[in-house]
């Protein structure tokens, strides 16, 4: 991360001296969001219907492949352990994931840097998707979407108690970043902002899971892969974090 060159404000600060866009974007989360964008594109409108299930039968994360194709020694199978976070199911479901995104990316991208950043992605869309198979292996669905690595953000958020600052880059640029130390396990459960937080997120997690998708749109990632996505993000934070002031 970089050292802010002026006196970093917190939220309750940035009132006095100018406004702030509701989501100042650091480079490499505006880079994803524009990945997942064109993906789209790629898949609803430049695809042939052959190609469409072509392209989902490669990139998007299938269970089945890893119980009974073998995919454990297959390293195009591994693959899609990442390339499916970067498919959507429809216009919605990509529109819903960039906003969280966005929301909860820019602090995280703020703090850990961006290499840091782009290998917590990897790790929490590997984990959650893996957290999906666990409980389904034998499924044939394809499962595909941003949201296991975004709750992996949420989850790194709790851990800071969804504190955030700004600093300033030596250009002079404003950028949002979570403050203040990693709070410990026990910290993080006795915060009342962040136990509110977490219980929200799960009931509606529990809710958008006992409703199918709208008709025509492909199924998105499952709930239980959020639940993964978030445990892995809540304890791997503290890994990336090691070392860094």
């Amino acid at each position: 991360m970089q050292q802010p060159v002026n006196e970093t404000r917190t939220e309750d600060d940035r009132g006095q001296g100018g406004s702030q866009p509701v989501f100042n974007m650091p480079p490499v989360v505006v880079a994803l969001i524009g990945l997942c964008a064109a993906v789209y594109i790629v898949q609803f409108y430049l695809l042939s219907d052959p190609q469409y299930i072509w392209f989902l039968l490669n990139f998007a994360f299938i269970p089945q492949r890893f119980s009974a194709w073998g995919g454990f020694t297959d390293i195009t199978a591994w693959f899609t352990a990442i390339s499916y976070s970067f498919m959507h199911g429809g216009f919605a479901h990509l529109a819903v994931n960039s906003v969280w995104f966005a929301a909860f990316g820019s602090p995280l991208a703020g703090r850990i840097g961006t290499r840091k950043f782009l290998l917590f992605w990897i790790l929490t869309s590997i984990l959650a998707a893996f957290t999906h198979y666990a409980l389904y292996p034998d499924s044939n669905i394809p499962l595909v979407g941003a949201s296991g690595a975004i709750s992996g953000m949420m989850g790194a958020a709790a851990r800071f108690g969804f504190r955030r600052v700004t600093y300033y880059t030596g250009t002079g640029r404003q950028v949002p970043a979570f403050g203040g130390p990693l709070l410990s396990v026990a910290e993080t459960l006795q915060n009342r902002t962040v136990l509110t937080f977490v219980g929200f997120w799960l009931l509606i997690n529990v809710i958008t899971g006992l409703y199918a998708t709208p008709a025509g749109e492909l199924s998105g990632i499952a709930w239980e892969a959020h639940i993964g996505g978030f445990v892995a993000g809540f304890f791997g934070i503290a890994l990336l974090l090691r070392g860094r002031s």
